[in-house]
């Protein structure tokens, strides 16, 4: 390493920390902010000419949300759709309804697998959570199980959650990650469901039997009430369908599993097809079109709006507007950290850290991890921590072929969920809704994520043991 690599190295170091301490201490700037004037002392700090600096900022923020933004939005849109129609009811009760008390957590970490491929963590949880109070209520009022009914029931739901929104596209964390690494959506997707599953029970119905005996949290009965109709409470999920408005027509459950399945179902069609056939094939072609994430998004929405009769042209119109603006805040922090990564990139940070980790023994997908875990954690917001950790090893990613990069992208993806605390906004919507304590919390939100963070870490590391998909 040169001296030229060190001051590089010390820069982009005391500029991840700059960003922790503007976002997480006074004046507690909003992260797109934090990012574009952290992004500016970077360039100035290393010398970068004004104009290329500008266009560093610029080009960055637009080429990711180029990749990343339309996916997010019509994933949005999709979530939105599934909900309106009733189909997060009907699958969820055609699951929960045929359960036992001991196999109850796994039915609702199977729905919450289903409604996850599509939703971001914070959007799943609200929606799901007419079905966790009114099983949770239906549990109460058969006395069944010890400690808290709610911390058992929707457990299981936070780590299904939380791990299809690390792991697996559409979401933008993920999403973000391969188009930085410049890899590609099918493998990272496989990779990611087989990661997801041992993820998810050990988090899940494992740590829910374990942890529910030993705590009494309960929301207020005004919460309750919200959620659970008075006198419904011995019907399984019944409550769930009270609290939604009435629809002239419920989709079927099959018709929904494959509505929220089907953009899923397109991007595996690509990764199958580049495994098994010829590169010249025009059936490669078509699979490569569909399989894009913008394409099979955009196509899974149309069949969703036609199947499930959304109804109302304008109503159906309105609703998709709506669904877009909650997520307003993720894309703008995906455009500045977009920004922020390229203009590490432009001022050679990217190939000092090659250069440094030609003297580390430190395999690149734990280093992927612990850095997003750090930027994670420090930030309070996962999408800063996929960003800036990919960013910064996507010089190292490009240098090295040894490195399975669809890998690399899912490492990034689960050290982005570890351990999230009161900077992030999962932990006050799990603590509010469900009246938990500071320590009730972390129990369960803050421990249930860290689990799915490190099974997903071990899984990528005996999965690199293994011959590269594709």
């Amino acid at each position: 390493m040169s001296p030229g690599d060190i001051q590089l190295l010390v820069i982009a170091f005391g500029s991840v920390l700059g960003l922790v301490a503007l976002i997480v201490t006074k004046p507690r700037l909003h992260p797109l902010v934090a990012l574009l004037l952290v992004s500016m002392a970077v360039g100035l700090c290393t010398g970068m000419p004004l104009n290329k600096l500008v266009s560093a900022i610029s080009g960055g923020a637009g080429k990711t949300l180029g990749a990343v933004g339309l996916v997010v939005a019509l994933g949005a849109m999709l979530g939105k759709l599934l909900a309106d129609s009733g189909i997060t009811t009907s699958v969820a009760d055609a699951i929960v309804s045929r359960s036992s008390y001991r196999a109850l957590p796994w039915a609702m970490a199977a729905v919450a697998f289903v409604v996850g491929i599509p939703m971001f963590f914070e959007v799943g949880l609200v929606v799901l959570l007419p079905l966790i109070f009114g099983v949770a209520r239906k549990l109460e009022s058969d006395q069944q199980g010890k400690g808290s009914a709610y911390v058992y029931v929707s457990v299981p739901v936070i780590a299904a959650l939380a791990a299809m929104h690390g792991m697996v596209p559409p979401h933008p964390g993920p999403l973000t990650a391969i188009a930085t690494l410049k890899t590609s959506v099918g493998p990272t997707m496989i990779y990611g469901f087989i990661a997801a599953i041992p993820a998810i029970i050990l988090g899940g119905p494992v740590y829910a039997a374990f942890i529910a005996p030993r705590m009494r949290a309960r929301p207020d009965e005004a919460m309750i009430h919200q959620y659970v109709a008075e006198g419904r409470g011995a019907e399984h999920g019944q409550e769930a369908a009270a609290s939604a408005p009435a629809r002239p027509h419920v989709p079927g459950v099959g018709i929904g599993v494959l509505c929220a399945l089907l953009p899923a179902v397109l991007m595996l069609s690509h990764a199958v097809a580049e495994i098994v056939l010829d590169k010249a094939s025009p059936v490669l072609h078509i699979a490569a079109f569909v399989g894009n994430p913008i394409i099979s998004m955009l196509l899974g929405l149309i069949f969703a709006m036609v199947m499930l009769r959304s109804g109302d042209p304008e109503a159906v119109r309105q609703s998709l507007s709506q669904s877009v603006k909650p997520i307003s805040n993720v894309l703008l922090i995906i455009a500045g950290g977009g920004a922020f990564q390229q203009v590490l990139t432009d001022a050679g940070v990217g190939n000092a850290i090659v250069h440094m980790s030609h003297l580390w023994a430190v395999s690149p997908l734990l280093l992927g991890w612990l850095i997003s875990m750090l930027l994670s954690v420090s930030t309070g917001s996962a999408t800063v921590g996929i960003v800036g950790a990919a960013g910064l090893l996507a010089p190292l990613s490009a240098s090295d072929a040894a490195i399975n990069q669809p890998l690399l992208a899912l490492s990034i993806g689960c050290g982005s969920l570890f351990f999230n605390y009161a900077n992030h906004a999962g932990f006050w919507l799990v603590k509010e809704s469900f009246g938990m304590t500071m320590g009730e919390a972390t129990r369960t939100i803050s421990v249930v994520q860290s689990i799915v963070a490190v099974v997903g870490l071990l899984m990528v590391l005996v999965m690199n043991l293994l011959p590269p998909l594709g």
